[in-house]
């Protein structure tokens, strides 16, 4: 692994970027190489109020930022539109993405697949990046081989972009591997409300909570007759979230391809 790695970050100063600026502060492998942002061009991450004490530049203009700055890896924790664009132009310029954003489509997901293979580029794709997150989805499609009634309740902020979250539509496919598909519920239910019984993938079902004072929360619950089995997973502080990113960065170091799941990377 190369000793010192050069980090370049799109979106300091949102809640998960600004931590994503402390882990590569505080760990001395990584260097901070400059910040991708939709204002502030032409200034430094330390002239920036709430954000660490970082000589990196600034810049706008992503294209500039990727032809200016000498990077390794490209951190993008900005939103699906945004993230996708900026992936994109990582992969063109041979810098290997540690992509945080969720709600890309199956399309994006295989274009930047493939676009990975032309370039001979590694990239990470996670829908969460705690490390107890992924374990979480790991026991999941363990439990699923014998428990086969199967419903994912995920909960968020509110200011969340997308719903079901990444980590609940990443769980449910990781169930779906290993469970026979099937309805679940009785076979003449109906809502009386649309929409209250989640949205439905292969018959398991998702719920999705968008309300302030949540970070990331999920529980997969699992039934079975005179018995239930729940695995859950709650994210309290965005810290969680940074062991995952710095794991990642020094994983897509040493890969040439694409990885959707952090869970891959992990033996």
């Amino acid at each position: 692994m190369k000793e010192t790695i050069n980090v370049m970050l799109a979106g300091p100063r949102g809640k998960m970027g600004t931590e994503a600026l402390k882990m590569i502060q505080q760990t001395e492998q990584f260097k901070l190489v400059g910040c991708v942002d939709r204002k502030n061009n032409g200034m430094n991450v330390h002239d920036i109020e709430g954000l660490p004490n970082i000589d990196a530049p600034i810049y706008t203009d992503a294209e500039e930022a990727f032809d200016r700055l000498n990077a390794d890896v490209f951190i993008d924790l900005t939103n699906p539109e945004t993230g996708y664009k900026h992936t994109k132009l990582a992969l063109h310029n041979h810098i290997r993405p540690v992509i945080g954003t969720s709600g890309f489509s199956e399309e994006q997901l295989a274009d930047l697949k493939e676009l990975s293979h032309i370039q001979q580029t590694g990239i990470v794709i996670a829908p969460n990046f705690a490390i107890g997150a992924v374990l979480m989805m790991k026991f999941s499609q363990m439990a699923a081989k014998y428990f086969s009634n199967v419903e994912i309740i995920e909960k968020h902020h509110d200011e969340k972009l997308d719903a079901p979250s990444g980590t609940a539509v990443k769980t449910a496919q990781l169930i779906k591997e290993v469970r026979d598909s099937k309805i679940q519920g009785h076979p003449e239910e109906k809502e009386t409300l649309e929409g209250a019984r989640g949205a439905d993938v292969d018959g398991m079902r998702i719920h999705s909570v968008r309300l302030p004072g949540f970070i990331a929360q999920q529980e997969v619950i699992f039934g079975q007759s005179g018995q239930t089995l729940t695995i859950n997973h709650n994210s309290t502080d965005r810290q969680s979230f940074m062991s995952g990113v710095k794991f990642a960065v020094e994983q897509v170091m040493e890969i040439d391809h694409f990885v959707y799941g952090l869970e891959n990377l992990m033996e």
